[in-house]
Formats: structure tokens, sequence, C-alpha cells
């Protein structure tokens, strides 16, 4: 998983403590806030649909585990034949695409990451080449996305096939060679990679060059320097856009335009203009980091988003957390203009002792030692990790693809910042229809919202939580334009359009 070097981080509130991810909760929040009574207990909001519209929503993403890897990240048993929804019966796969890929309506996630080389990593007899691992791996996912109505995958890689590297390893190592020859050949077999997938029925919405390309790690990986990067992505990204031109080409996947790999991107005008869209992965960072911290002024008119969020904290996520990952969507969007964002994975394996803080959901593999911190779930079964899945379930429900994000005038603190506890973002859906969302992060005290929507129509409000139970829950409605909305402890909002 990435480490944070590149991005040093802030504080909030004077003394409020800056650690690691796998740190105590809130680190960067403003700890007497998130523990105990919140400074301010009621706001003034104004939804500015009057005026121009900020950036359209694409929709969200999630990785899918097709195959196996070890508890705590700990390589990869060739052995073991285990994934989704290759493991689960029939029954079960059909409920997983109702009611988590889908978010119970109609349509749910946009874009499923798909780890090349790690998830999918099936060789031909030369090594070059990414086939299917085990029968039917890539038949399956096609069905998975068909069935949920997901626009397709972004393709990216965790390593290339072990006949291009140094190595002859997917973990650890470096290419073999950088030579324009060697780089035109890679080329062609990552074009030929996708090909094996579309022609499967799997679609390709977006592709990436190498998953945190400065890490080494226990699981599929590969190295490289800024030089090298560039060196590869020129070679390779114009192949995958000739192919594939309505694919979207994300780099660097860590650390964006910011990082020394973005620079030397940036640095390269044959190399930018490649870029569709820079990637971070700011794994489980506190929300306020997207208020505090600059994503946006050198991403030379290309969009950023969030391509991976999860806890390193494995066993210890909590119910504040949930508000935290709400918040993170939230301001990404708001104050970063992102119009996409993903969570980690959908299902993990309760098997694997990270599964708590990166998965939405738990699946029970016939492979591999049950942990007992996990629920009773019974053999090629499933159910929901409500700590994850509630923060992002709402989104999936009432925030459709290319919904457009409008302005919320809002109060703020001494500072000139606005309230880190209690968030609302507002947007219209493809259909015209007014929606907003509203947090509360304190774990004490409720907060009142006053909000303005300059709509006459009624609102109705659904309600999210750390419980497993408050998921969807309904909230008596009010009659527009001003809604006065009192927000329990640990609360996300959704204020809908109804009766």
């Amino acid at each position: 998983m990435p480490s944070h070097k590149a991005f040093p981080r802030r504080t909030v509130l004077a003394g409020a403590a800056a650690t690691g991810a796998g740190a105590a909760l809130w680190p960067t929040l403003g700890q007497s806030d998130a523990m105990g009574a919140s400074k301010a207990e009621a706001g003034a909001y104004t939804i500015r649909f009057d005026k121009s519209p900020r950036q359209t929503i694409w929709g969200l993403g999630f990785e899918i585990q097709s195959d196996s890897i070890g508890s705590g990240n700990n390589g990869m048993d060739d052995k073991v034949i285990s994934g989704v929804p290759y493991d689960l019966t029939e029954g079960e796969r059909d409920r997983f695409y109702r009611q988590m890929l889908m978010g119970g309506g109609d349509r749910g996630f946009r874009y499923c990451r798909l780890a090349l080389g790690l998830y999918h990593r099936g060789l031909d007899p030369t090594k070059k080449h990414l086939v299917d691992r085990y029968k039917g791996q890539t038949d399956l996912l096609a069905d998975m996305i068909k069935r949920t109505g997901i626009e397709g995958v972004s393709a990216e890689y965790w390593s290339p096939a072990p006949g291009w590297k140094s190595n002859k390893s997917y973990i650890g190592g470096k290419l073999a060679s950088f030579s324009p020859e060697a780089l035109d050949a890679l080329g062609d077999a990552m074009v030929g990679d996708l090909d094996y997938l579309a022609a499967r029925g799997v679609p390709i919405s977006m592709w990436g060059l190498q998953n945190e390309p400065r890490e080494s790690t226990r699981y599929s990986s590969c190295k490289y320097t800024p030089d090298e990067y560039v060196k590869a992505f020129k070679a390779v990204a114009p192949k995958i856009k000739k192919k594939y031109p309505k694919t979207l080409v994300i780099a660097d996947s860590q650390d964006g335009w910011k990082g020394k790999i973005g620079a030397a991107i940036k640095a390269d005008p044959d190399a930018v203009r490649h870029v569709d869209a820079w990637t971070f992965h700011r794994v489980g960072t506190p929300s306020t980091e997207q208020i505090e911290v600059d994503f946006t002024s050198g991403r030379v008119g290309k969009p950023v988003f969030n391509n991976e969020f999860e806890y390193l904290h494995y066993g210890s996520v909590t119910p504040q957390h949930t508000i935290r990952t709400a918040q993170s969507i939230m301001n990404w969007m708001t104050f970063q203009n992102a119009p996409s964002w993903f969570w980690l994975h959908a299902l993990k394996p309760t098997s694997n002792a990270e599964a708590t803080g990166y998965a939405l959901g738990y699946w029970r593999s016939p492979h591999g030692k049950h942990l007992d911190r996990f629920p009773d779930v019974k053999p090629r079964h499933w159910t929901f990790n409500p700590l994850n899945w509630n923060a992002v379930a709402g989104f999936l429900r009432y925030m459709p693809w290319d919904s457009v994000r409008y302005h919320v005038d809002e109060p703020k603190n001494a500072d000139g910042k606005p309230d880190p506890l209690h968030r609302i973002m507002a947007w219209q859906t493809p259909k015209g229809d007014p929606v907003f969302v509203v947090t509360n992060a304190s774990k004490k005290d409720a907060f009142t919202y006053t909000v303005d929507t300059r709509s006459q129509g009624t609102f109705a409000g659904h309600r999210y939580g750390p419980r497993a139970e408050t998921n969807n829950v309904s909230v008596d409605g009010q009659k527009g334009p001003k809604l006065t909305l009192t927000v329990p402890p640990l609360s996300i909002e959704f204020w809908t359009p109804g009766s």
C-alpha cells in the first residue's frame, strides 16, 4: 500500500496530531471536536442552484478481487483458485450484483478497477501476455458487468507479465529493458491484454500503466524511476489510445501530478498530452486533507480524482470512519472538483486479515482459514461490512451517473475554512432533480442545518450511519425552500425530491 511522503499532513485545529494512516482516528480533524462536543450546534447554508454548475460527476468505482492474495497482502498463492464472483453461488452472485454493485437501484457503481498482473494474472506460454488463470475467469467478469450495467473496467497494471521484467516475476523488479524496441513490443503486448478482455465482453473504460509505480511490495508490483515511467508511458499510452480511443488514460495512480513522476510527465510535452486524468491514492487520510491541501493547481487542465481509498487499520475500523469516508467523497468533489472516487474492494474474503479496512463486504471462500473476527458467513456466501458500506451506499443510490454539482454557500470558521465536521454537497441529477447530502461527524452532539434549497418542492430524507440497521432510513419530509434539519451524531443524510 502507498506511503504518503509527497503529502505532508496538516492540522485543522491547533495541537491536532499529524499521524500515519494506521494510527488513531481523525488524526488531523481536531480530536476534541470529533470525540466530544461540537464547537457549533447549527449553521445556515444556501444551495446555489441559481448559479452556474460545477463539475459533472461521472460516478463511483470499486475494485474486484477476482483471484487470491495472501492474508495481510503477503504474496499470492497460485495453487489456490479463489475470487469473486467465482467463489459465490449463483444466488449469492445475483444478490451481490443487485444489492451492492447496483446499490439497490437501477445503477450503482460505474467503474470496476481490475488489477492486471495481480487479480487477473494468468499467463500464456511466452509469459508476456495475460490470460485467465482459471477457466471462465474473464467470462464471469463480463457477466458481472453485463448484469449490473457497469460501464467498464479501469484496467491497471500492478505488474506487467513477468516475461517483460528483470526478475521474471510478478513480485518486485522492474522492466528488463527500456530500449525503444523493447518498449514498442511491450506496448503491443499491453494492447493485446486489453484485446483479450474486450473480446470476451469486458469493456475498457480506463487504463493505467502502473499502480503505485514507486513501490516494491510483497505482491505484484513493478518499480519505475520518473525517467523510466515517462519512457514507458510515451511508448505504450499512444498505442492504447489508438486502439481504444474512448478509454481514459490515467497517471500515475499514486501521486498524480504532484509527485516526481507527475512532474516528469508534465515536463515532457509528448507524455503529458496522452494523460486524460491524474489519479491519487490518499489511503484512509482524513477528509480535511481535501480542504487543506491543493490537488488541482498543477493539473494542467485535466481532472483529478482518488482511485483508491481504504483503511490500513485492518481490524480497528470504527463508527467515525463511516462518516470520514462519506466526507472524503464529498470533499474530493467539492474542493478538488473530482469527477469520480474509488473505494478499494467490493468484497474481501474472510481469510484475509485486511478485509475489515479494505472491503464493503466479506465473502466466505472455501479456501483459506476463516478468521474469527468476521461474522459467521456460510461458505460461498457474502455479507455487508456496514462500517464501510453505509458510507458509500447513499451516493450510489441518490447520485446517478453524470449528476452535476452546484456550489453551496456555507459558514466559515475563524481561520476562513468551512466546518470540517459538518459537510454539505449538492447536485442535480440528469433528470434535473435537486439533491443534497449533509453529514454530522461529531461523536456526541446533534447538529442543525438550515438549508435554503432555492426550491419550493418537498424534500424527503434518507439516513445512513455506522450501524447495519442505519441504511436508507426514512426521515420525515419538509417543504422548501428552507429546510431545518437536525442531524444526529455520526450520521449521513441525503435529501431528495419527494414526500
